[in-house]
């Protein structure tokens, strides 16, 4: 797979898991030759409890993929969230030995890795270190430092932090899945990257990814990650509501939420009402839509008052922060309807669907340009993107290769070959521990 340029996102949520397997086309926008989509059924609130049945719903919608899109899936690109993961701010600093040299990469990454060795809580790993600014021997508000003199090289961060445990049970899932695991993406930042422009992202906006499990935020301005957070809550607990409020299964509940579900009450008339089928030869239950859309505005008034605290706590009134942007709304319950006239209502803030059809080729089907498919869309644009980036590297190891001449000269391109990312490294360690934990 990895000749021909393709790679495959694993969006493993609660309600749902997608494989899609994709290639750049000619005009850079995703071509995806594939979609494989399984009942998620060992995944609670975005954590894995339980191993054998994830790992089946895994192999499922691999399989699928694979039929589809007529190639042998290898590696993937995984995305994580949770109701464990959480993040922090940090600001660290070095102090550099020669202030006469021009901050290059190395200095960075020096920066990065000290902040990689901070001591989290016990059984926590951190996923993300993610810079946001730079100062350099006190002059703050630096974007990128690199070419500048200074002898003391400041940044703050945005830290994303996640359980050991729960990221393990992912990988060791993927594994005995017979895949191997290429990257782990933060899924908020996936769903962003598929949803988002960049022109919101310098101008500030949140983006509010409603899965089935959890309700992910996540905050940009000047084109640079603020904040993310990690709601236990989404558009199961709805459906549970529904559920236990009309007392009907489960099954029922889901397709009423989603073919005659509003967030909004005073939509419906008190004479509107659906007709449901009695279980076993039972009389059928017949059901009110004011009432299924009061049980459902409960629930999403609850879930984005929860984020919209998040958003405060951001501090997005501050004239630095204002997010100009407002709110862009994704995920499967991002289709209930009214839910953007809602949000608006309770935050005040501008607010559309976000749709990752922007990245998607003209031939694509209608299908995935819906909001659920959003992180999956972004995690197969992040292996794309990483995939682009180790063929050009090693075409220019190869063009490299050909011009050596001695020993020294070897010496010399060793010391210019492209750095791994901390990132990479990270992925890498956490591969190894897989291989050893057998």
């Amino acid at each position: 797979m990895e000749n021909d340029n393709t790679a495959v996102g694993l969006d493993i949520g609660t309600t749902k898991i997608v494989a899609m397997v994709g290639k750049m086309d000619a005009y850079h926008k995703i071509e995806v030759l594939g979609m494989g989509r399984s009942k998620s059924l060992g995944v609670h609130r975005g954590v894995v409890n339980n191993i054998t049945q994830t790992i089946q719903s895994i192999q499922k919608a691999v399989e699928e993929a694979e039929n589809i899109s007529g190639k042998k899936i290898e590696k993937v690109d995984v995305g994580i969230a949770g109701q464990h993961i959480r993040s922090l701010h940090h600001s660290d600093y070095i102090t550099r030995e020669n202030p006469d040299k021009v901050i290059d990469e190395n200095d960075i990454e020096r920066l990065i890795n000290q902040v990689y060795k901070l001591v989290m809580l016990p059984g926590e790993e951190i996923i993300h270190v993610l810079p946001q600014d730079y100062k350099v021997d006190g002059q703050a508000e630096i974007k990128t430092p690199i070419g500048m003199y200074g002898g003391r090289l400041e940044a703050n961060f945005h830290v994303v932090v996640g359980q050991v445990s729960s990221i393990r049970n992912i990988g060791r899932c993927i594994k005995s899945a017979g895949l191997e695991l290429s990257s782990i993406t933060l899924e908020p930042l996936a769903s962003a990257n598929a949803v988002l422009s960049q022109e919101e992202k310098e101008a500030g906006v949140a983006l509010i990814d409603i899965g089935g499990g959890t309700t992910d935020l996540a905050i940009f301005k000047d084109g640079i990650i603020r904040h993310t957070a990690v709601i236990p809550f989404g558009g199961n607990v709805i459906t549970e509501d529904i559920k236990e409020g009309c007392s009907i299964i489960e099954k029922q509940a889901e397709l009423l939420k989603t073919k005659f579900g509003s967030a909004w009450p005073g939509e419906n008339k008190d004479n509107e009402i659906v007709s449901i089928p009695g279980l076993r030869g039972r009389d059928p239950k017949e059901i009110t839509l004011k009432n299924l859309s009061k049980i459902i505005h409960a629930r999403v008034v609850e879930i984005v008052q929860q984020v919209y605290l998040e958003i405060k706590n951001y501090g997005y009134e501050e004239k630095k922060k204002k997010l100009i942007a407002g709110i862009v709304l994704t995920g499967g319950g991002a289709q209930l309807k009214h839910v953007k006239q809602l949000v608006e209502y309770i935050t005040g803030m501008d607010t559309r669907i976000g749709y990752p059809n922007e990245h998607l080729s003209g031939n694509s089907d209608v299908e995935l340009s819906s909001p659920q498919y959003a992180t999956a869309v972004g995690l197969l644009m992040n292996g794309l993107n990483e995939s682009d980036k180790k063929s050009k590297a090693e075409e220019v190891s190869v063009r490299e290769t050909t011009v050596l001449k001695d020993d020294a000269v070897k010496e010399d391109k060793k010391q210019k070959e492209p750095k791994r990312t901390i990132f990479e490294r990270w992925v890498e360690k956490f591969r190894d521990f897989l291989e050893n934990a057998e």
